[in-house]
């Protein structure tokens, strides 16, 4: 996997990408759970492993300007390769590289001087953790299966002719040649000048070129409008994407990406018109299950809401107030969570903690699981337990709730605290530590699972319903 570069890289790329456009002539471009007590779940230990078959959820079907959300390894997934499918052990090992994109990312943003160029080529990985949408491009209109993405802006496809060379994808790769909607930007237009904000931006014969550099890869093309397609009655003309013509990196069969961040190209700032910078996804307890991504529409009574913090201008970042174990409030004072404060990401897989927190977390999780044996982890996560022998026996995990500003509590599904690493053999809790309390920590998408988490941009509010999908 790619891990940040200097802008050189990109800008050789460009170099290159536009000797090829030059000597192309181209002018275009987990099961429910029982608890007991009200602070542990109880559920079999078969229940933690994936399953093989699809269980397709309606709720999707029953929602205005929705799309079905599958997991990029998962049975439901219409792109992927069982055979390619990363093993639990490695997406953990790939999840390090994104949280440190993440962090490098927000450490150009902190600087004054001599770290614009490299701020910009610097988006998070996207190769493991990933949630998939269909969306519609073009006239007439094409599907294209695109990884979402809280962490990053541009919204791009692979396109034809691929003058740089593409990565492998299922889909036919988009054809600009034959949409009659497609236009590529000039250099002049306001596109261009905000894209240079978020990517390194070049000009051929006054046609707006990106260049975004990912923790997994890196997309280079054309800057152009086209017809976004999200459901048959939203309908977005003049809708500013990415056409990739140079493209690399580990996406797994998906065709680019569909950018929810928080600049003025991301996806809810170009919506903002019909879908009031508001938009929600749930994501399935399991990876053989489906969620939803839906824009705009009402907001779930069942919502609680905790503040966007203004510490972070690139992600969606949120203020922790403590962790709860079994029903405990662990004592960690405010100020852990508030050091180096706290991003809440659907790319990231596990949660990452302040190294105080994590210790008390993981000290009081043991504490409750003492009558299970410990196991030594192989992916760096621990505490690590061997369920093997009570595969079909009910076992007992304490629950686990994150707080946030406001009063708001996430209680953790049983599906979001343990991560089956190496079948039943080894079964870990799903939280990393930082290893000190200045970096920042990550709320990861395994502890989001089965909520309905709505971001409500204009209000500048986060908020979380359980029982979404």
């Amino acid at each position: 996997m790619a891990t940040p570069t200097s802008p050189a890289f990109l800008l050789l790329l460009l170099h290159v990408f536009l000797f090829l456009l030059c000597s192309s002539k181209k002018g275009h471009t987990v099961s429910a759970n029982r608890t007991t007590k009200n602070h542990f779940h109880n559920v079999h230990a078969n229940s933690l492993l994936p399953s093989s078959v699809c269980d397709q959820s309606n709720k999707v079907l029953n929602r205005a300007s929705s799309l079905k959300v599958v997991s990029k390894y998962g049975p439901c997934s219409v792109t992927g390769d069982p055979k390619t499918f990363p093993s639990a052990a490695e997406i953990v090992l790939q999840d390090e590289l994104r949280v440190k994109s993440i962090r490098t990312r927000l450490s150009m943003a902190s600087r004054t001087t001599g770290a614009l160029d490299e701020k910009k080529t610097t988006i998070p990985s996207t190769r493991y953790g990933g949630y998939t949408v269909a969306v519609g491009l073009g006239t007439p209109k094409k599907d294209f299966s695109l990884i979402f993405d809280t962490g990053s802006d541009l919204t791009w496809t692979q396109c034809e002719p691929c003058l740089g060379g593409c990565f492998p994808q299922k889909d036919e790769k988009f054809d600009p040649t034959k949409s009659t909607s497609y236009k590529n930007l000039s250099c002049l237009s306001e596109p261009c000048k905000s894209i240079a904000k978020e990517s390194i931006q070049r000009c051929s014969s006054g046609t707006c070129l990106y260049g975004v550099q990912y923790g997994s890869g890196y997309t280079v093309g054309f800057l152009a409008t086209e017809t976004l397609t999200i459901t048959p009655s939203d309908v977005f003309e003049n809708f500013v994407i990415g056409c990739g013509e140079k493209n690399d990196g580990k996406f797994s069969g998906e065709a680019g990406l569909l950018g929810l961040g928080r600049s003025s190209i991301a996806l809810p700032s170009q919506t903002s018109s019909k879908y009031k910078n508001l938009f929600s996804y749930c994501l399935p307890a399991s990876s053989s299950s489906t969620g939803h991504l839906s824009f705009g529409g009402e907001v779930s009574n069942a919502a609680k809401f905790t503040p966007i913090t203004t510490k972070f201008k690139e992600f969606y970042g949120l203020d922790v107030a403590g962790i709860s174990v079994g029903g405990r409030k662990l004592a960690i004072d405010a100020s852990v969570f508030r050091t180096g404060g706290t991003v809440i990401d659907s790319g990231t897989t596990l949660t990452y903690l302040p190294s105080t927190a994590y210790s008390a977390l993981s000290s009081a999780f043991q504490e409750m699981m003492k009558k299970y044996t410990l196991t030594n982890g192989t992916s760096g996560i621990q505490p690590c337990y061997d369920f093997s022998k009570h595969a079909n026996d009910p076992i007992t995990i304490p629950k686990i709730s994150i707080f946030f500003e406001g009063g708001v509590e996430v209680d953790i599904d049983v599906s979001g605290i343990m991560l089956a690493v190496n079948g039943l053999e080894e079964v870990c809790l799903a939280f990393r530590d930082n290893r000190n309390d200045k970096d920042i920590a990550i709320f990861g998408n395994l502890q989001q699972k089965t909520y309905e988490v709505v971001y409500d941009v204009a209000k500048g509010m986060v908020g979380f319903a359980p029982g979404g999908c």
